[in-house]
């Protein structure tokens, strides 16, 4: 098994919105292309600070982060930052990782887009019943969805 990496482009979110409201131009909206590491033990996305700073994202909160070798950090969470894997993307938080280190693709990312990770063949590819749009789960209890 290997590590499964994936082209990803980046978008500042706010700037989206902006550009919808005629607020600025669509040249002006912060973007940016990378390469990231998918990491199933992962529940965030984690973005290096020089790409948080390129995008213009805003720090929003703090929070505890727990590595691999169970040190445990505080980090800065950053947003909003749209993130497209192939044709399928979604809008979230990030954390600020240290300069140039890897970004992260996390459990979250994983869910919302609805893609599988396959070690073996080092790919991240649409779950077989979702091959169009992302798939997600909603219960309705008591006429409330959740």
């Amino acid at each position: 098994m290997g590590e499964v990496k994936v082209f990803i482009e980046l978008e500042n979110a706010a700037d989206r919105v902006n550009a919808i409201d005629n607020l600025i131009s669509k040249d002006k909206i912060r973007q940016y292309g990378t390469e990231g590491l998918v990491d199933t033990g992962a529940v965030m996305l984690m973005l290096p600070q020089e790409v948080v700073e390129i995008l213009g994202l805003k720090i929003i909160r703090t929070a505890i982060v727990t590595y691999a070798d169970d040190r445990k950090e505080e980090v800065k969470v950053a947003s909003p930052v749209t993130i497209r894997i192939k044709d399928r993307f979604m809008t979230t938080d990030c954390l600020v990782g240290k300069p140039l280190s890897e970004p992260l693709i996390g459990q979250v990312v994983l869910e919302t887009l609805d893609l599988i990770v396959d070690c073996t063949k080092r790919t991240l590819t649409p779950r077989p019943e979702s091959p169009i749009y992302p798939l997600l789960k909603c219960k309705i209890l008591r006429n409330k969805i959740i």
